[in-house]
């Protein structure tokens, strides 16, 4: 029978079968999906009282927070923290250090796992690929403390394993710490490390969709290895690779604390001093809770815009989209 023929013949069944679904009830659907909704019970939970429940907080970013008073009981006093954040003089370095050390951290970051991925791919030995595999997984399983450690460790002017290399080729060793317009490499450099092993996990699944036929075609067209990756790799795992993107973009304004706090010094505040550490020193250290609430409630608009915004033209430029 031709294939538009057995398609045709599968359509009413497909059809018919869709209908059967809309009208199932609402006792039916929870009836055949109760196991399901189940196993989604303790996620759910967690969001709401990890993720939403503490987001009622924010409304002391618009009050005067008194500690005394409660929530509920303190002053109104609506855009002043917000105001004060725009006018202090810090606001443009603290923004310009976090946008930067963000957008270096995509545009260097967001490229390596996808070709640690692809390099893996191209392996054939599988014991070389699982080893490589296992090597570059567990720097994301050590603590961000450990890893500032280490990172500190290793710069060490006196008797890190870097300055001992520079002094073998005849170099002056460098203070990397206390150097400022070092400070943003140190960090984009230890987060590729620590990271690209795991975030490779999601292209590695994405290459497996590919269908092999496709290589097998290829290489009757007589393409090399670099025009499979070209023609038929990338394309494979562009979906993954857009969808990841605009997840990224959202995080440009938000970088971790932690790292940052533990390798940074009054010395490279210059180019170290981002949003997420002044939060910290105003919130926690001198106690101001509304001043630092609208500052991170500020950051969580703009990432929020830049999301968006990433999604809008991923949208009108290609297919691939988060909604």
């Amino acid at each position: 029978m031709p294939l538009n023929e057995i398609t045709a013949a599968a359509q009413p069944s497909v059809s018919s079968a869709v209908k059967r679904s809309v009208r199932s009830s609402p006792l039916q659907r929870w009836n055949k999906g109760k196991y399901l909704l189940l196993l989604f019970l303790p996620t759910l939970l967690y969001y709401l009282m990890f993720k939403y429940a503490p987001m009622f907080g924010l409304m002391i970013s618009f009050k005067n927070y008194n500690l005394f008073k409660g929530i509920w009981a303190s002053d109104w006093v609506g855009l002043k923290y917000y105001r004060l954040f725009l006018n202090n003089p810090d606001s443009f370095l603290l923004i310009k250090n976090t946008f930067l050390l963000g957008l270096y951290k995509l545009v260097f970051g967001f490229p390596a796992p996808i070709v640690l991925a692809i390099l893996m791919n191209e392996v054939k030995n599988a014991f070389f690929k699982r080893f490589v595999q296992t090597v570059s997984y567990l720097p994301h399983f050590i603590s961000n403390v450990v890893v500032a450690g280490m990172v500190i460790l290793f710069l060490s002017p006196s008797s890190g394993v870097v300055n001992h290399m520079l002094q073998a080729f005849g170099l002056d060793p460098i203070n990397f710490m206390v150097k400022p317009d070092l400070f943003r490499p140190v960090y984009v450099l230890s987060e590729i490390w620590q990271h690209v092993g795991w975030e490779t996990i999601i292209y590695l699944a994405a290459l497996t969709s590919i269908d092999p036929q496709l290589y097998e075609a290829s290489e009757m067209d007589g393409a090399g290895r670099w025009k499979k990756i070209v023609h038929v790799t990338l394309p494979g795992i562009t979906p993954a690779i857009v969808i990841l993107l605009i997840l990224n973009v959202g995080h440009v304004l938000d970088i971790g604390f932690e790292k940052v706090f533990l390798l940074y010094n009054p010395a490279v505040y210059e180019t170290a001093d981002i949003i997420s550490t002044y939060v910290y020193r105003t919130g926690i250290g001198q106690g101001n809770y509304s001043y630092a609430t609208a500052i991170d409630l500020f950051t969580g608009i703009v990432s929020l815009v830049f999301i968006y915004s990433a999604n809008w033209i991923s949208r009108k430029v290609g297919d691939t989209s988060l909604w």
